[in-house]
């Protein structure tokens, strides 16, 4: 396990070298461990490195992970494409869901988490890229379905998130994590009411220091933490 502590503590040196470099400070930037595949006794070795903030792909997965993790201080994030047919799976389970890309999904979470008399936090999901492969909406749509999802009483819209394409050179995927930048502004610029623009959900292992340099606030990596061997 001595490598998921040397992979942190170089994760939070470049994040801590890049916010220098920007002028941000440090502590906006929250590292959120992708943990799919991983089995929990991994997750629990990375909570002992540090780690508060795990995302998972997958309800199942996720819900079976956290009984087995239930008393280790996490944050539990939802960062997979969710299934309306799976939310309820979530109340009272996560923290903040990444990854809301339409209106009847919004509507969804907001009648499960109606019914604890709860709020969520949710980002959008906007699709910077335009790839056909990604989840999200595009963008020329998103302010349309935030002005939307406002009007619902059990959520919270507090950001946004998006993937940039696979790429072994970062800078070229900046437009993408500048993109959701302008987005971000351009709707905090219209004053929804309840609607926040403090959380951009982007960055992974390939391109984390581009996306702090963008703006990033969450930056979800898994390999970059646990190593290629346990993913599949």
């Amino acid at each position: 396990m001595a490598l998921i502590k040397e992979n942190l503590v170089r994760i939070r040196e470049k994040v801590f070298e890049t916010c220098m470099k920007t002028g941000r400070n440090p502590e906006e930037v929250k590292l959120v461990a992708v943990t799919k595949t991983l089995p929990p006794e991994v997750i629990e070795e990375a909570h002992n490195y540090g780690i508060d903030i795990v995302g998972e792909n997958k309800v199942q997965e996720m819900v079976d992970k956290l009984e087995y993790l239930k008393n280790l201080s996490l944050e539990w994030h939802f960062i997979g494409h969710l299934q309306t047919n799976k939310v309820k799976y979530l109340v009272d389970r996560v923290e903040l869901i990444h990854s809301v890309d339409r209106l009847k999904l919004a509507k969804e979470i907001n009648q499960e988490w109606a019914k604890k008399d709860k709020q969520i936090n949710v980002l959008i999901q906007a699709n910077i890229s335009g790839e056909a492969s990604k989840f999200g909406i595009n963008e020329e749509e998103t302010m349309s379905l935030v002005k939307d999802i406002s009007g619902l009483c059990n959520i919270n819209i507090t950001g946004l998130m998006t993937m940039a394409p696979y790429t072994e050179t970062p800078e070229e995927v900046r437009h993408v994590f500048s993109g959701l930048r302008l987005l971000a502004e351009r709707i905090r610029q219209e004053n929804i009411p309840g609607v926040k623009m403090q959380e951009l959900s982007m960055g992974m292992t390939n391109d984390y220091e581009v996306a702090v340099e963008e703006g990033a606030t969450l930056i979800r990596i898994g390999s970059g933490i646990f190593g290629e061997r346990h993913y599949r």
